[in-house]
């Protein structure tokens, strides 16, 4: 058997190339993951334009100096098991590196989940170590696996956004108004979607011209702006800001217009090409900017409110949105599939430049044949 990986390169994120090798045997304890398909959001490619800063490269490293391997998220099935508790023809939802299989090696087992062991996964985030088992996945369903690969760790993150800004109380800014970029983006509408329910929070979108009719449509968003009509929103407003842009223009805008700006909160960047550069912000006038790191709030909710608890709440909120989402009157969002390695170089292509249509997701595979 052999493994196909799409690699990128860390210093120009344009460059790109498909690798095929002969895989190794398995140790004792490993399985073998076929990737059957994963989704490419802009998602991704803010783990990439951070991947040095916040360890995303180290998650599937390539062994080869340069050379990254961005992580997605996505489903698969066990073709070859050397571990005792996970047999082959399992399936599995999880992270995985960009590629057709993947070797994890099983630990901390339970029911519904298990971590993966490996020793160069051990000081990274937890919660990206964990691989679900079909089975036993309250979040699951057969027939929306590509929305739940979509949108899935997405909502997550939107769900904990909301919360964390709730659990803050907006930082003094409510009543006030919430200000979220690239308000096309997927987690952008997710976390539009939780805090359009919470009282006295006025949710602004900003998008390009070309996306503020599809923003507006999905009904989440109070009122929705093209980023040139920012000055349509009062400068004395109590406001947040939560940047899933990383356009360093915008964010230097919105800074010296908003005089009762409370919060400026780093989400990701899918305006790459516009990412500020390191320590821009620190001119600006207001509060710094500080990156929203999701495993944070998970662990603090975990704590507060115990597991159980945390999962109840989450379950709870997913299917809310999924249902909005995939209303068959008028969904959020339609799936595209790419299978085969020139498939998936031209949707990667195309989510990179940030020029696709908001309604499209992307699914992927390098397992599949192409079509």
């Amino acid at each position: 058997m052999s493994t196909t990986d799409f690699l990128i390169r860390k210093d120009d994120l344009s460059t790109t190339r498909v690798r095929a090798a002969d895989d190794a045997p398995l140790a004792d304890g490993q399985v073998r993951l076929r990737i059957d398909s994963f989704a490419l959001t802009s998602n991704n490619i803010t783990y990439a334009a951070f991947g040095e800063s916040m360890s995303y490269w180290q998650f599937f490293p390539t062994g080869e100096e340069g050379w990254g391997s961005i992580p997605v998220w996505g489903f698969g099935s066990v073709v070859q098991s050397l571990h005792p508790g996970v047999a082959a023809g399992e399936r599995l939802y999880g992270y995985v590196p960009m590629a057709s299989s993947v070797v994890l090696a099983p630990e901390r087992l339970s029911a519904a989940r298990f971590t993966d062991g490996a020793p160069h996964r051990a000081a990274l985030p937890a919660v990206y170590n964990q691989y679900f088992r079909t089975a036993s996945d309250p979040l699951y369903s057969a027939d929306t696996e590509d929305l739940q690969a979509l949108l899935r760790p997405l909502f997550i993150t939107s769900w904990l956004i909301d919360d964390f800004f709730d659990d803050n109380d907006f930082f003094g800014a409510r009543p006030g108004i919430a200000l979220l970029s690239s308000a096309s983006s997927k987690t952008a509408y997710g976390t539009a979607f939780q805090m359009h329910q919470r009282p006295g929070i006025e949710v602004v979108g900003l998008t390009s011209s070309a996306n503020k009719a599809f923003c507006e449509n999905l009904g989440c968003y109070h009122r929705v702006l093209a980023y040139e009509e920012l000055d349509q929103v009062a400068a004395d407003a109590p406001c947040v800001y939560i940047d899933f842009a990383g356009n360093g223009e915008l964010r230097r805008a919105v800074h010296t217009r908003f005089s009762q700006l409370r919060h400026d909160c780093v989400i990701g960047g899918t305006h790459v090409e516009q990412l500020a550069p390191s320590g821009t912000a620190k001119e600006l006038p207001g509060p710094r900017a500080a990156f929203f790191f999701a495993p944070a709030q998970i662990k603090k909710r975990t704590e507060e409110w115990g597991g159980d608890e945390f999962g109840r709440r989450m379950v709870q909120a997913w299917q809310g949105f999924i249902a909005k989402v995939a209303q068959s009157a008028a969904p959020w969002l339609v799936v595209e599939r790419h299978d085969g390695p020139a498939a998936v170089q031209a949707a990667y292509a195309q989510v990179l430049s940030g020029r696709g249509d908001p309604r499209s997701g992307h699914i992927l595979s390098l397992s599949r044949a192409s079509r």
